[in-house]
């Protein structure tokens, strides 16, 4: 199975990257641009068959290692 988690800081968390980029996208011409929140994805494959198992599984990596939980907020999306 196949795991893609979404991470993010959470609404209200300054984000030094976002305002960087959306500098950046600014100064090359791009208007219309309001904001910028940068994040990560991370893609697993993960043996397991049964997607509560396997959400489950990731849930806990999420937890452990992907995502500071204290500033950031995750989404986990699986697929066969």
């Amino acid at each position: 199975m196949k795991a893609r988690v979404h991470v993010t800081l959470k609404s209200g968390v300054l984000d030094p990257q976002g305002k960087a980029i959306h500098h950046a996208l600014s100064q090359l011409g791009y208007a219309g641009v309001d904001n910028v929140r940068a994040g990560k994805v991370f893609e697993l494959d993960i043996a397991e068959s049964d997607p509560e198992k396997a959400r489950e599984r990731v849930d806990r990596m999420c937890r452990d290692l992907l995502a500071n939980t204290v500033i950031e907020t995750y989404d986990i999306e699986l697929s066969a």
